[in-house]
């Protein structure tokens, strides 16, 4: 069976370069993509994407977000985050739900509070231009994030053959 994939964008459109996810889902949603293969932009709605990760239609997710890790702007990773179990203070100080904000890895705690199974998720990430501090954020994506957008489209399209390649198989 061809696995279902969920392409997650997610990001803040108001916050310059952590609008990437949003961008790359305006750019696929343009495109041909394969059967069985949704584009969704979650924009700040951790909730939301957690309710979807639920959802026993999809096989694996696809994640792509703005994601710092220290390389210069524009630098795009694949990630495999582990499911990893939320210790009880995080559930007790409720610091699993963030109505404003998405943490993927807080996303996928909340999946596995929520009774969910683990599935495949691969994150697309992109390395934002730092924010100088005490200044405002800038509205628009910076030149080297605005320059990968483009190689991202591509990089998802890859990972989405790998996946139904793959039978969306879970590897952790």
């Amino acid at each position: 069976m061809t696995p279902r994939i969920l392409i997650a964008c997610v990001g803040n459109i108001f916050l310059g370069d952590d609008a990437f996810g949003v961008e790359v889902a305006r750019r696929l949603q343009g495109r041909r993509l394969p059967d069985g293969v949704r584009v969704v932009d979650f924009g700040i709605r951790g909730f939301d994407l957690a309710l979807a990760l639920l959802d026993d239609a999809i096989d694996a997710a696809i994640l792509v977000d703005a994601a710092p890790r220290g390389e210069p702007p524009g630098t795009l990773y694949v990630i495999e985050p582990e499911w990893a179990e939320p210790n009880q203070a995080a559930i007790e100080e409720g610091t699993l739900i963030e109505t404003h904000s998405l943490d993927p890895v807080k996303v996928l705690r909340l999946v596995l509070t929520l009774g969910g199974q683990p599935k495949r998720v691969l994150l697309v990430g992109c390395e934002p231009t730092p924010v100088v501090e005490d200044e405002d954020p800038p509205m628009e994506m910076s030149p080297p994030v605005e320059a990968a957008l483009d190689e991202a489209v591509r990089l998802v399209e890859s990972l989405i053959e790998q996946v139904r390649d793959d039978g969306g198989v879970c590897t952790s």
